[in-house]
């Protein structure tokens, strides 16, 4: 029995960055973990924390870091007591977590394609020669450019208002947006036509939540586990072990998507160079359980297959 749970006197402190969307995940775990519960929402506190990656918006990020610009003050202040659990958009978090700490339970994923928003076109094909895209995912640009390398692709940092925003204002013709974060904030007047991940595979854990705690915590660990899905934590281990193999960051064009099917797990994996020239893909299939040994198996192989320089800028 979980003792002493969470109450409006001693609430539980969930950690989130400040982002609408973020919030919005925050909100969705307090939900069901007051569910689970049976609590209050006030015997929870949501305690939004500036990250790195949320202060500097004039910079492109392969400028100022890695992944861990959206996680470190976070985690921090969870090894400090701050805050009881932390919680993550899976796509931002890097493959190790700093000692001390456990990434361990998922939230049941949302919608993982990207989806292609313009107030004037409906999808890609559409836009004329030369049309000028926003997007600020190395991935997403890579992947556009090698489909279409005549587009100018512009630096579109913020969260889904403020590229909206942009939009709005014409610095772009369009941009792209994962469908999790619109259909989280309920934003069904964003005229977004979802993307098949047959032409734009996604990031590795695009549409996951995941809630990070402190190794030692056994409440938390038990509170956690109620509200853990095991269908995502199977796929996440094979996207992240894929990624890991590949020492993925935000500075490095990757997608994977593994999906179930009965007893079996089909992993999906893409590398791009930076301005798209080239890009390698494999597809592959195993028991679940070996769902993380395949997909480090196959970020190797095709590590291999890129070759040195192959994620190096060219100006």
């Amino acid at each position: 029995m979980i003792q002493p749970l969470p109450s409006p006197a001693q609430p539980l402190k969930i950690g989130t960055r400040g982002s609408p969307l973020a919030v919005a995940q925050a909100t969705e775990t307090r939900d069901r973990l007051a569910a689970a519960f049976d609590l209050p929402e006030d015997a929870f506190e949501i305690v939004v924390i500036k990250t790195t990656g949320d202060r500097i918006i004039d910079r492109p990020l392969k400028e100022i870091g890695g992944k861990g610009l959206f996680t470190r003050e976070i985690e921090e202040a969870l090894l400090d007591g701050g805050i009881d659990i932390a919680v993550h958009s899976m796509k931002d978090m890097p493959v190790l977590q700093p000692g001390g700490l456990l990434l361990d339970t998922y939230l049941p994923r949302e919608d993982e394609r990207d989806s292609f928003v313009s107030p004037t076109k409906s999808r890609l094909d559409e836009l004329d020669e030369g049309a000028v895209v926003g997007t600020s995912s190395l991935r997403r640009r890579a992947q556009l450019l090698n489909r279409r390398p005549d587009l100018q692709v512009v630096e579109f940092r913020g969260n889904v208002q403020t590229r909206l925003k942009k939009l709005a204002d014409g610095v772009a013709e369009c941009t792209f947006l994962a469908m999790a974060g619109l259909k989280r904030l309920g934003r069904t007047d964003v005229p977004a036509t979802p993307i098949s991940v047959d032409d734009m595979l996604p990031a590795v854990a695009q549409g996951a939540i995941g809630i990070e705690r402190r190794e030692n915590d056994d409440r938390v660990a038990e509170m956690l586990a109620a509200i853990h899905d095991r269908a995502t934590g199977k796929r996440l281990a094979a996207e992240r072990a894929f990624l890991a193999a590949l020492d993925g960051s935000c500075e490095t064009p990757i997608a994977a998507l593994a999906l179930l099917d009965g007893d079996r797990l089909r992993l999906r994996g893409e590398v791009l160079r930076p301005d798209g020239s080239e890009a390698i893909s494999d597809d592959r299939t195993c028991a679940i359980a070996d769902g993380a040994e395949m997909g480090h198996a196959m970020g190797k192989d095709m590590l291999a297959q890129a070759g040195p320089g192959f994620f190096d800028w060219r100006e």
